[in-house]
């Protein structure tokens, strides 16, 4: 019988092998097709709905990045992974929020593309919108994009460090230091521009279409030449770390007694 912590365990995988795919497309488009980039990320998760299986493939998406939400929102709730409930513990668990966030809209996404439904192209701004006309949404969005403006910051700093290698077996390939520190810069550069469109939408009265989602980051760096080429290069890669870890990242056991994810390396 397969237990709490064994059914946990391979749901996060399962959403580490779908991040996998999202960022190896998306950088294979962005460095191949860039007629398809332009489309944002509905322009990746066609591009998956075209390839032979393409509609069973978004639907393991679908459940990976539920999972892999998942997954992030454990941290600010339960901690597990150790972070603390210091200033900088609190916000790397508020980055992890946000990234559940931001993988459950994805998943979304390719729902609307496994249900053949196809995307709206305006999914982020349409949320943006509807944020807006609430009270306070621009404060909302502002503040959205001062958090992705940090998670950009830690980004950075794990690619340059490199302490991500804390959470990752030591039997993993030799090659995965520089496989996450590229695509951790890379992804620092996206979410930097995502976090200025919150901030530009939020604060400074942009308006909803200004927000971009992760694809659309990408695309709206089509015209900076080596930044965008480097930057596609790095999300590729991170594509394959992402693979890595789907196979030797760390996982948090599920405690049997308070069904509470513990870590335990």
């Amino acid at each position: 019988m397969v237990d709490k912590s064994e059914k946990f365990n391979w749901l996060v995988r399962v959403g580490y092998f779908s991040r996998a795919i999202l960022y190896s497309v998306l950088g294979l488009i962005a460095l191949t097709r860039a007629d398809q980039i332009s489309e944002g990320t509905n322009g990746v998760f066609r591009a998956v709905e075209d390839y032979p299986g393409g509609i069973v493939i978004l639907w393991i998406m679908v459940i990976g990045l539920t999972a892999y939400a998942l997954f992030r929102f454990c941290s600010p709730l339960f901690d597990i992974e150790n972070n603390g409930s210091d200033k900088k513990g609190w916000a790397k668990r508020i980055g992890h929020a946000g990234s559940g966030v931001g993988h459950l809209a994805l998943a979304y996404s390719a729902y609307q593309f496994a249900n053949s439904t196809g995307g709206s192209g305006g999914g982020a701004q349409e949320a943006a919108s509807g944020v807006l006309s609430m009270d306070f949404g621009g404060t909302v969005l502002g503040l959205l994009g001062v958090i992705f403006f940090v998670v950009a910051i830690f980004q950075a700093k794990k690619g340059i460090s490199g302490d991500f290698m804390n959470r990752i077996s030591a039997q993993a390939p030799d090659a995965t230091r520089w496989l996450g520190g590229a695509g951790y810069l890379a992804r620092s550069v996206v979410y930097a521009v995502i976090g200025w469109s919150l901030f530009k939408a939020g604060f400074l009265a942009g308006g909803a279409d200004q927000v971009k989602s992760l694809g659309d980051a990408v695309a709206s760096l089509a015209g900076e030449g080596f930044i965008f080429t480097l930057t596609a290069i790095g999300l590729l890669l991170f594509g394959l770390f992402s693979l890595v870890l789907a196979r030797y990242r760390i996982i948090p056991d599920l405690d049997s007694s308070a069904g509470v994810p513990k870590f335990r390396v």
